[in-house]
């Protein structure tokens, strides 16, 4: 196997331009010039790796020192729950550990259809007076928990259905994006609350987020446009989340609605809502005050998921690292990602940030990294909208998600399935399915020809 190497430098000719022209799938968009250290999307950080284990690795300049730590933080993150305690993760639950959903730290399985759809969170909320997120349905809670341990009733099942919405490209040629439609049943406490709102999640790749936490939060700001005072069409703003931590509002980062203010407060949630594990960051456990069966089960002294363990796992997801581009001087993904840029995908997808200090783990510290996203909260329109305000986020707006390692879906999970609710079947139907403010970007990608289109998926397909 080759890897690339650690600097990538290409100076242009008007001889090598006029080749490039001449072999590229269309002169629409000049080919980009390569950036140095452009195939290192994590900085010093990054690994070359392309196997099915690409999103598990430790950071590329991580001290020698600090193995143990991650093998720890690992061992606490690929457990098996229920085989290590004898019973369930906690009294209502969604999955019997971390690894089980976010497979070899990627993304979730593939989903099946129809039926069930698993592993799939759905998030549950009601209107709530005041309060811009709403307030957690009374009776099932926050999240629907499909498993429960013996005596305690499981509160419901997902299932999916999809009706085929077809489309044409400029140049004629068809395309079939499946609507996802979902149904809950098999609920053992009666129907859900009127005007309950569900909002579908698939399990997101944790790699690279010690690297989006480094990120100075000025330097996400500085991006944000609520106003839209440019005119372009593109807001972008922050999302304001309750630090749990610092007892505040702070700036939002991690989740489909960056509505987690720290990876440290994102591991603590998960593990609450969907292993139902108590911690020091969220001491009670899952159940409602309408679930008898859930509160009768004893409670252990101290949280279920120590300080040390907390701090163990989210130092593990710190640590692990983005893999590398492949072909970045590749004459088809210069091509696409000119085209990128002309469509006007990277006003959200904001492709390089440097980091700032980080005391506690300096590996991460002055990295000039390459995610491609701002980290703020974009209105998708009614196509992706979930009806289901999060903090500060309405019920169609989302966090840019970021990119790195979108091409190596498939080699790591056996599949690609994206968006929040894994119904694109490809990068072609995910940018399909973009409205609102992405909506003229996705105009303009229609109106691609068919190289010019497979030339900005090669591009994607680098990252």
């Amino acid at each position: 196997m080759s890897f690339l190497p650690k600097r990538v430098s290409v100076k242009w000719t008007w001889w090598s331009l006029a080749l490039l022209l001449a072999a590229s799938p269309s002169q629409s968009a000049l080919p980009l010039a390569v950036e140095e250290d452009e195939a290192l999307s994590g900085g010093s950080t990054t690994v070359h790796d392309t196997s099915h284990n690409a999103f598990g690795r430790a950071l590329g300049n991580m001290e020698r020192t600090r193995w143990t730590q991650m093998l720890e933080g690992k061992a606490l993150f690929m457990r098996d729950w229920p085989a290590f305690s004898k019973q369930l993760a906690g009294p209502l639950s969604n999955a019997s550990g971390c690894g089980s959903c976010h497979f070899k730290d990627g993304r979730g399985r593939p989903l099946p259809e129809p039926g069930p759809e698993a592993p799939l969170l759905v998030r549950l909320s009601v209107p709530s007076t005041g309060v811009a997120a709403g307030s957690h349905e009374p009776v099932y809670g926050g999240q629907l928990n499909d498993q429960a341990t013996s005596g305690v009733p499981a509160e419901g099942t997902v299932e999916v259905s999809y009706t085929q919405v077809k489309g044409r490209y400029a140049d004629g040629t068809s395309y079939t994006l499946r609507k996802p439609h979902y149904r809950v049943t098999r609920l053992a406490y009666g129907p859900l609350a009127p005007r309950a709102m569900l909002s579908p999640r698939i399990p997101a790749t944790v790699f690279g987020l010690g690297l989006l936490e480094a990120i100075p939060e000025e330097a996400i700001l500085a991006l944000a446009d609520p106003e839209d005072r440019d005119g372009d069409g593109v807001s972008g703003r922050p999302n304001r989340v309750a630090s749990k931590r610092l007892g505040k509002a702070s700036l939002g980062r991690f989740g489909w609605k960056a509505n987690q203010p720290s990876l440290e407060q994102q591991v603590a949630s998960a593990f609450s809502e969907d292993l139902g594990l108590t911690s020091p960051l969220f001491p009670e456990r899952n159940c409602t005050a309408k679930q008898e069966s859930c509160r009768a089960i004893p409670v252990a002294q101290g949280p279920e998921l120590s300080e040390h363990q907390l701090q163990k796992t989210t130092l593990y997801l710190r640590l692990l690292a983005v893999p590398a581009r492949r072909d970045v001087t590749g004459v088809a993904v210069r091509q696409g990602q000119a085209l990128f840029q002309q469509a006007g995908c990277a006003t959200c997808h904001h492709s390089v940030f440097k980091t700032g200090e980080v005391s506690d783990v300096p590996e991460l510290a002055q990295q000039t990294i390459r995610p491609y996203t701002d980290l703020l909260l974009h209105d998708m329109g009614p196509e992706l909208a979930d009806g289901r305000p999060d903090a500060e986020a309405s019920g169609s707006e989302w966090r840019t998600a970021p990119l790195w390692g979108l091409g190596l879906l498939e080699a790591v999970n056996r599949q690609v399935r994206m968006l929040h609710d894994g119904r694109a079947r490809s990068f072609e139907e995910a940018i399909l399915w973009h409205g609102g403010e992405a909506a003229a970007s996705r105009e303009r990608f229609k109106k691609l020809e068919r190289e010019e289109r497979e030339a900005l998926i090669s591009f994607l397909r680098s990252l």
